[in-house]
């Protein structure tokens, strides 16, 4: 057997440097490069390889780890989980910032590829910096947090154990079904040690990406469900994207009059305009999705999770027989709420559907009552789009201001606050990817990171990132890195003092709105002083991007317009009226209030809060 003697560090750059992932005939880099930062876990590992490597693996700088996973995961999920990014941190504070990153990515089921430094296998030297010890047991660190936040995760202590741990992590990346991060734990003294590896281990290696088959039973008695019902409704989740079934979801609804209605991460399934469109459901839904979903008699939902935002916390669905056909690639989410599991691919299953339901539709007025719901929205939407709210603007106003600065082809990315509830109600979708929301964790400081990643994997498309003031205090750092690529992004952010998303929510539960206003603390104590200013607009200047205030929305247009004609990155900065609200419709979410409080505006809420509460539903 012919063998290579490489380090460990070596060998994983090599390796990766080959793999490909394949769908339906078409070949593609499977990891093309690696973010990294450096420090004494990894720098004279992973970092002399890389150095090495050179462009047959490219190295991505980055400034914060977690931020780095977001943009691999940002990355993937553009690719339609089909290529994803791998990231490299040294052990301590590096690798633990990856956590929250790794957590995001499996939640959402996307595929990143982690490899932290690790403490010593010999432990002859512990504790080494940043080493946490802990007393019942020597084969401990702080990697062994990914583990629960982790599809695969495994700890390379000898060289000989790194090509079974190599393939186990591809075939992870590369599952429709267990997709998630992966993470690798590479100590420090290891990846350095050289050992002879197979030379096999480093030939062009295609991983296929499958379509997984329903079953024919399956399949049949979904067809006959689908053919009893008199009021059905699809709920499209991020299956229908990840599986590009986005044409075939069309020919369904066209063929048999069923409503469509998205979740978060479906949104795009089907164009706006499209009669059989109902938009956003759930908590941040449109009034026809949750109308029509309160009735239905059989939910088809095709590549979701049911989250508690897509059932309204187990209130969506009201009616008395309701039953449930679940497509999914995964057996966890096929059989939710005791529905008629329906495990394969989503393009696969709707393309049987379409024949096998051949000759029978939808109730005709079911049907015409969808097109009435999506007309009258697309009135609604234009109406909070115009609405002129001043001497601020409201947050609507600035949603539809960048939706209509954006081409088709373009792509809005976010990920936590008030926004994505705006715009999931809000927004034209009318390309399946031009709608990008990290909303599995909603997580705050994804979105100028993840709007970087869309932006390296499509890079003929504008990429929208819009992002609160909470969120940019957080993480904005990545707007440097996106310089220092060359990267464009245009980043809109919108100043509401505050944390205006947990506000509101804080005002609904009787609190006043506690904690979230950016304000000084005053002489009693409390932090009800003047408002707290921060000039973002220097803010972002100090990141050596263009930045613009823009007071009004015509400015704010004017600047839209300039973005797009500019070849570098622009900032944004338009202040909102935090208190003017796009309102919700027809929904509810499950946030108990106290229910013993002092202040009677807690008491009323829990009044309130019990009242919905019994709408909620077992579906067993």
């Amino acid at each position: 057997m012919k063998t290579r003697r490489l380090t460990v560090a070596q060998a994983v750059v090599e390796f990766l440097a080959v793999q490909h992932s394949e769908r339906d005939g078409v070949t593609r880099r499977l990891i093309p490069g690696v973010f990294g930062i450096f420090g004494h876990g990894n720098v004279a590992g992973l970092g002399e390889a890389l150095l090495a490597a050179g462009d047959r693996l490219r190295y991505h700088p980055a400034r914060n780890e977690q931020a780095m996973v977001h943009t691999a995961a940002g990355y993937a999920k553009m690719a339609n989980r089909l290529a994803t990014l791998a990231c490299t941190s040294s052990i301590g504070p590096g690798a633990t910032n990856m956590v929250t990153g790794a957590a995001a990515a499996t939640i959402n089921r996307v595929p990143v590829l982690l490899l932290p430094g690790d403490i010593f296998a010999t432990r002859q030297v512990a504790p080494v910096l940043q080493q946490l010890e802990a007393g019942w047991s020597q084969d401990v660190s702080v990697n062994d947090c990914f583990k629960p936040v982790s599809r695969y995760w495994d700890r390379i202590n000898r060289p000989e154990q790194l090509p079974a741990a190599l393939l186990e992590a591809m075939r992870v990346l590369t599952s429709p079904a267990d997709t998630g991060a992966v993470t690798l734990a590479l100590p420090e003294d290891v990846q350095s040690e050289a050992w002879d590896f197979p030379e096999a281990l480093f030939e062009r290696r295609v991983w296929t990406v499958r379509r997984p088959q329903p079953e024919p039973e399956a399949l049949a008695r979904a067809a006959a469900l689908i053919r009893e019902s008199r009021r059905p409704l699809v709920v499209a989740g991020g299956g229908v994207l990840y599986s590009e079934a986005t044409a075939a979801l069309r020919a369904l609804a066209e063929a048999t009059g069923i409503p469509v209605g998205e979740t978060q991460a479906g949104k795009g399934a089907l164009s706006y305009d499209h009669a059989s469109a109902l938009g956003a459901i759930g908590v941040t839904g449109t009034p026809g999705a949750n109308v029509m979903a309160r009735e239905a008699d059989l939910v088809i939902g095709v590549g979701t999770r049911y989250s508690d935002f897509t059932t309204a916390s187990k209130t969506a669905f009201q009616d008395p027989a309701v039953r449930f056909v679940n497509v999914n690639v995964t057996e966890l989410d096929a059989g939710k709420h005791a529905g008629l599991p329906l495990v394969g691919d989503a393009r696969v299953v709707l393309d049987a559907l379409v024949p096998a339901l051949s000759g029978w539709r939808a109730d005709a007025a079911w049907s015409a009552r969808a097109a009435v719901f999506n007309r009258e929205w697309d009135a609604e939407v234009a109406r909070v789009y115009a609405l002129g709210h001043g001497p601020l603007p409201s947050q609507g106003e600035v949603v539809g201001a960048v939706n209509d600065a954006a081409g088709p082809r373009d792509v809005v990315v976010c990920a936590a606050g008030s926004l994505p509830g705006d715009l999931h109600k809000l927004w034209r979708t009318r390309d399946p990817k031009g709608y990008h929301l990290e909303y599995g964790y909603s997580c705050m400081g994804y979105e100028v990171a993840g709007a970087r990643g869309v932006k390296m994997a499509a890079p003929d498309r504008e990429v929208f990132a819009m992002v609160g003031d909470g969120s940019w205090l957080m993480m904005s750092s990545e707007l440097v890195t996106a310089l220092q690529e060359g990267v464009k992004l245009i980043v809109v952010l919108i100043d509401n003092v505050g944390f205006a998303s947990i506000g509101g929510l804080s005002q609904s539960l009787g609190e006043d709105g506690f904690g979230t206003r950016y304000r000084k603390r005053s002489a009693d104590g409390a932090l009800s002083g003047e408002p707290l200013r921060v000039d973002f607009v220097a803010n972002a200047r100090s990141l050596g991007v263009a930045t613009v205030a823009a007071r009004t929305i015509a400015d704010l247009r004017q600047a839209l317009a300039d973005a797009r004609a500019s070849r570098e990155s622009t900032v944004i900065v338009i202040e909102t009226d935090r208190e003017a609200r796009v309102p919700g419709y027809e929904s509810w979410w499950d946030v108990p209030p106290a229910e013993v409080s002092q202040r009677p505006d807690v008491r009323a809420a829990r009044g309130s809060y019990e009242e919905a509460r019994r709408k909620q539903r077992w579906h067993l």
